[in-house]
């Protein structure tokens, strides 16, 4: 048998958008000829399976897994929240983001590629996995909300697990887009000092002193949408760094569906 050249390869993938190695494999036992090649995908249900990629993926569970200093989030998504709560969808959700954990991308993309078009055959709906985050930090802390809709990583260079996992939690309520206000792109905040500089024009502050309340606005604006300024929700009299100490967070990731 000869070998199945790249461009082949490339081709087929293009036309059905499965797997590489599905195609390969589909190209191999067809002898090249690419028409049966997507017989024998459709005969699998992998052909099948991507035809329903072009509808959209509103829905979807997250899902975590830590280990020491590790800690690994997926978003799996798929049609209708009835899918993103069965059970055989939610094992499959925990099994990619335990290989992303324990063997790296490599492998979880790998077994993404082997076990979604089985999924999708059987639920019926398009299944892709969204974010797939992998974090490595002194300490850790994780937390997926109840639903399964929203999940976050917080990595410290020291300090507890427990006050990771709080700073997790009040990410999962608060949605701070940055973690820091520095972070906070000047886009960002050109685009509100449009809206700042109008509301002032009406309310007809002195050109003298607006630039001064501009720059308050500019640094509650940036407070507001920065993790560690932020007033912890479990105690608002101290700010997230406040709550933290000596500790710094160096890791901030937040995922959500809808």
């Amino acid at each position: 048998m000869s070998p199945v050249s790249a461009s082949a390869v490339q081709s087929l993938r293009a036309r059905t958008g499965v797997s590489i190695s599905a195609v390969r494999d589909a190209l191999e036992e067809a002898g090249g000829d690419e028409e049966k090649a997507i017989e024998i995908l459709r005969k699998r249900g992998q052909a099948q399976a991507v035809k329903k990629a072009s509808r959209d993926q509103m829905e979807g569970a997250i899902f975590a897994a830590t280990d020491g200093s590790k800690a690994a989030l997926i978003l799996l998504k798929c049609e209708t929240d009835f899918v993103a709560r069965d059970a055989g969808f939610r094992a499959l959700g925990q099994e990619l983001a335990d290989t992303l954990l324990k063997k790296g991308s490599d492998a979880q993309k790998k077994l993404a590629e082997d076990k979604i078009p089985a999924a999708v055959q059987k639920l019926g709906e398009n299944i892709s996995v969204g974010e797939s985050i992998l974090v490595d930090a002194a300490v850790i802390g994780t937390y997926v909300h109840s639903n399964n809709k929203i999940g976050v990583i917080v990595g410290l260079d020291k300090g507890s697990a427990d006050a990771a996992k709080d700073v997790a939690m009040h990410a999962a309520a608060m949605n701070p887009l940055y973690t820091t206000p520095d972070e906070v792109p000047t886009a960002a905040i050109e685009k509100e000092k449009e809206i700042w500089k109008e509301q002032l024009a009406k309310e007809g502050k002195p050109a003298q002193i607006m630039e001064k309340i501009m720059m308050g606005k500019e640094k509650k604006f940036r407070e507001e949408n920065a993790l560690v300024k932020q007033a912890f929700v479990k105690d608002p009299s101290k700010t997230i760094e406040q709550y933290l100490g000596d500790a710094k967070v160096v890791s901030y990731m937040r995922v959500a569906i809808g």
